[in-house]
């Protein structure tokens, strides 16, 4: 066996038929843009976002074995690193060219934020570098449901009445020469925001290493203090953010509520689609809770 350089996803340790059964995928997939579309939205929809693992005092593995027993064989998910990780193995055993980026999630803040997400560029076998590839990222929680065209022509893409654009950013002269910064726009229910920006230069497995250590192991990063959960379909954007649970609509309504710690698992199980095992559920009430229990 030759060693393992770190280039590329190990698709050759991928169980794909057991991942189309996990999305529900039907039929032999190939290396085209409308098998990718069919890929991804099944994905999104299949497959929640979750940073259980951190709440329950575990780390977040990024081998592909790990990722697969997590988001295919059980009844769990993962966030970006997680989801783009398996769905970049996917592509390339189909035979999608994979490049993968990093980029800094900002939800409409101004100010700099760290680069803690991940997303994948693709193209099918042989397609000419001039022609427009396709940004896919399975991983945000919140859609898009299908690929975006990039570059793109900068117009508004509406999808299952969800609103995104993507738009170049402010390039630095830290970046590499040429290298692109790009934009991506949400529509909410306030008007459209920057969501997330990155720059057009590739990443690979071993930066998604070092990005999830810090996003699942610092204080300061968002997933270390509460559980985040969603769930995301064409009909509605479902989040738990520590106990509220929140519901929006295409059109821009929303709804939350509180739920108690106790009903955490329930809820998980009957919204999500997360099923926790043994005593977890149990190490997870006691998190949010406050208990003394040693996760």
């Amino acid at each position: 066996m030759s060693e393992d350089l770190g280039y590329g996803w190990q698709s050759d340790l991928l169980d794909l038929p057991a991942y189309l059964k996990r999305i529900g995928y039907d039929g032999a997939p190939r290396p085209d843009a409308a098998t990718l579309r069919a890929l991804h939205r099944a994905h999104v929809t299949s497959i929640p976002f979750e940073n259980l693992e951190i709440m329950l005092g575990r780390p977040v593995e990024l081998d592909l074995a790990a990722v697969q027993g997590k988001l295919v064989d059980r009844p769990r998910g993962g966030y970006c690193f997680e989801h783009n990780r398996l769905f970049a193995a996917v592509l390339e055993k189909i035979g999608f060219e994979v490049t993968a980026l990093t980029g800094r999630v900002s939800m409409g803040a101004e100010k700099l934020l760290p680069g803690t997400h991940a997303l994948l560029l693709v193209r099918t076998p042989g397609q000419p570098a001039d022609e427009a590839a396709l940004l896919c990222d399975v991983g945000f929680g919140g859609g898009p449901l299908e690929p975006l065209a990039f570059p793109g022509d900068g117009a508004d893409v509406d999808q299952d009445g969800w609103g995104l654009r993507l738009r170049p950013g402010r390039t630095t002269a830290a970046l590499p020469a040429g290298a692109q910064v790009w934009e991506m726009h949400q529509r909410g229910p306030d008007g459209w925001f920057r969501r997330h920006s990155f720059p057009l230069v590739e990443a690979f497995r071993v930066d998604f290493d070092v990005l999830n250590h810090y996003v699942s192991t610092s204080p300061r990063s968002p997933f270390t203090r509460r559980p985040f959960v969603q769930r995301f379909s064409p009909e509605a954007h479902l989040v738990l953010d520590g106990t509220a649970v929140t519901v929006t609509r295409p059109a821009g309504e929303t709804e939350t509520r509180d739920v108690a710690p106790a009903r955490l698992p329930e809820v998980l199980a009957e919204e999500f689609g997360i099923v926790l095992e043994g005593g977890d559920p149990a190490r997870l009430v006691a998190r949010v809770d406050g208990s003394n229990l040693d996760v």
